[in-house]
C-alpha cells in the first residue's frame, strides 16, 4: 500500500477546513485527493462515483450528518475506510461513529503527520483512534452489557457510593486493601472512568446503583 497511491474523499461542511486538508495532502506524495463533499448525503454519492480508499468524515454536518452516512456506506458494502476527522471526543459523538463503522476517529487538532499516517493505515483496514479518545473508547466499545461488574465489584462501588475509604471497605468486606484498589481499576476499566466520583455517577446512571 505504501508505494501506491491513498485516494481520499474529505466530508466537511467548512470550505475552509476543505481546502486546507486538499491542500495538505494534494503536498504531501502518495495523496490524491478526488472530490469534496459539504455533508454526509453527498459523501455518501460520492464515495459511490469515485470509489476512493479513504473517506475524511466530519460528524456534525447541517444536510447530513457523518453517522448516518457512515451507517448508510456500511450498508452499501462501501470499499472505502471512514476516518473520523472532528473537533469533538465526546462520547455522544465517538461511539455512534464507530459503531456505524468508521475505521478511525481523529481530532482535528491532530499534527499533519499523525493525520498522514491515520489516513495510510486506515487505507490498510487498521484502526485509527486518536490518544484523546482511545483509552475512554475502548472500555465503552466492548459495550457496557457485555462486561458486566462481578457481585464483589458492586458491592465494592455500593460502599464507595457510600462515602466509605478503600480502608473501610477492606475491613467491611474482609479482603486486603489491595484488592479493594484492585476491584476498583476493574471498575473503573468497565465503566470507563478514571475515578470514584465518576464510577458512582455512572453506575447510578446505567442503573447498576438503584
Amino acid at each position: 500500500m505504501s508505494t501506491e497511491v491513498i485516494t481520499l474523499i474529505v466530508a466537511d461542511d467548512h470550505p475552509v477546513v476543505r481546502d486546507g486538508l486538499r491542500g495538505m495532502f494534494q503536498s504531501a506524495p502518495g495523496f490524491q485527493v478526488l472530490g469534496e463533499a459539504s455533508n454526509g448525503v453527498e459523501a455518501v454519492a460520492l464515495a459511490a462515483e469515485l470509489d476512493p480508499d479513504v473517506v475524511l468524515m466530519d460528524l456534525r454536518m447541517p444536510g447530513g450528518g457523518g453517522v448516518d452516512a457512515i451507517t448508510e456506506l456500511t450498508r452499501r458494502g462501501a470499499r472505502a475506510r471512514v476516518l473520523v476527522l472532528t473537533t469533538y471526543d465526546t462520547d455522544s459523538d465517538t461511539l455512534p461513529a464507530i459503531e456505524a463503522g468508521a475505521t478511525g476517529y481523529l481530532l482535528k487538532d491532530a499534527p499533519r503527520d499523525e493525520l498522514f499516517t491515520a489516513v495510510r493505515a486506515a487505507a490498510e483496514g487498521r484502526t485509527v483512534l486518536s490518544p484523546a479518545v482511545a483509552s475512554r473508547l475502548v472500555s465503552r466499545v466492548r459495550a457496557p452489557g457485555s462486561e458486566p461488574l462481578s457481585t464483589r465489584e458492586r458491592e465494592v462501588l455500593a460502599l464507595v457510593a457510600r462515602g466509605t475509604s478503600n480502608r473501610e471497605i477492606a475491613v467491611e468486606l474482609f479482603i486486603s486493601e489491595a484488592t479493594v484498589k484492585t476491584h476498583l481499576t476493574h471498575i473503573y476499566g468497565k465503566l470507563g472512568v478514571k475515578d470514584r466520583a465518576a464510577a458512582v455517577a455512572m453506575a447510578y446512571d446505567r442503573g447498576i446503583l438503584g
